[in-house]
């Protein structure tokens, strides 16, 4: 097996990074894509390596579409930014992060317009505060933010009883993502009546046929969502969103414009709305760019070995 460290820096923050780091594995079904965020300990780390590895060592099921729309992603940018943002895009909907620490609701409120107005009113337009609301909050803000017709809100709470407390008391559609992190999760979302939605990474749940059968579980129509991989992840976001029995929304795939650059030559990127299901190969030239010497990433891909071995 290869192992190649990367880093690249992103074109704006996210999530408070500005550095995408993490590791790529070499095996005779290809190249798997090992990137945890820096806050994960061993056990979830643990996942994002079984993604690798299934990506790298068996391959994933046959695909049932050859086209993944996706959204736009907006970063928490002032609206002007995200008006060029979203018109660039070529895409027919766009996901907003809101609810940014240190930023207020006005400009949320200025940043979901300018979307709008960039999108036109055909587009569709949905919200990610990242659980940072509280209850009260999150129904207010949402009751103000659906003046932009929104498609639905991603995570507005923290707590799957907090979702479900918002979702009885507002008409937008509530989509989980943090809620739904590890297999048992999809039940409890699903007992607790909390969403309408569910959000779904392929990393963080440990591959696309472990994450196919979260999605099973839960029994919400799924968004394939992006953990903001080079284009060796993101081809098994796009490997899970076409193996889907049924896939009534755009996903959030198209993130490759939040990286500076890519492990590969043709980036999975959006056309049109879509990217074409495909995996594109990794490129020596453009990995020597990137590749960084990183013994911190080596200790953590042996931690989350040793947690997988148990």
């Amino acid at each position: 097996m290869t192992t190649r460290v990367f880093g690249i820096p992103m074109s704006l923050r996210f999530r408070g990074q500005t550095l995408r780091e993490g590791v790529l594995l070499r095996g005779p079904a290809g190249w798997g894509e090992f990137s945890p965020f820096p806050e994960y300990g061993p056990a979830e780390c643990a996942r994002w390596l079984a993604c690798a590895r299934e990506a790298a060592f068996e391959g994933w099921p046959e695909p049932v579409r050859a086209a993944i729309p996706v959204n736009a992603t907006i970063p928490a940018v002032p609206a002007a930014q995200a008006f060029e943002l979203a018109r660039a895009s070529g895409c027919a909907t766009a996901k907003i992060k809101v609810a940014e620490r240190g930023q207020s609701f006005a400009e949320d409120l200025a940043r979901v317009e300018a979307v709008r107005d960039a999108l036109g009113p055909a587009g569709r337009i949905r919200v990610d505060a990242n659980g940072a609301w509280a209850v009260d909050e999150a129904v207010r803000r949402l009751k103000e933010l659906d003046r932009f017709t929104l498609e639905y809100a991603e995570q507005p709470c923290a707590t799957l009883d907090e979702l479900a407390r918002v979702r009885r008391r507002v008409s937008v559609p509530i989509a989980a993502d943090e809620s739904i992190r590890r297999a048992e999760d999809p039940l409890r979302v699903r007992a607790a009546e909390a969403a309408d939605i569910a959000v779904v990474k392929v990393q963080p749940l440990g591959g696309v046929r472990n994450a196919l059968r979260v999605v099973e579980a839960c029994g919400l129509p799924a968004v394939v969502s992006s953990a903001v991989e080079t284009s060796v992840g993101l081809a098994a976001g796009l490997a899970l969103a076409a193996a889907l029995p049924e896939l009534p929304y755009a996903c959030g795939l198209g993130t490759m414009s939040l990286l500076t650059g890519d492990v590969v030559v043709d980036s999975l990127t959006p056309v049109a709305g879509e990217i074409a299901v495909r995996r594109p190969e990794v490129d020596e030239a453009a990995l020597a760019r990137v590749e960084i010497e990183s013994p911190e990433w080596v200790r953590r891909m042996e931690e989350a070995a040793a947690w997988l071995a148990r």
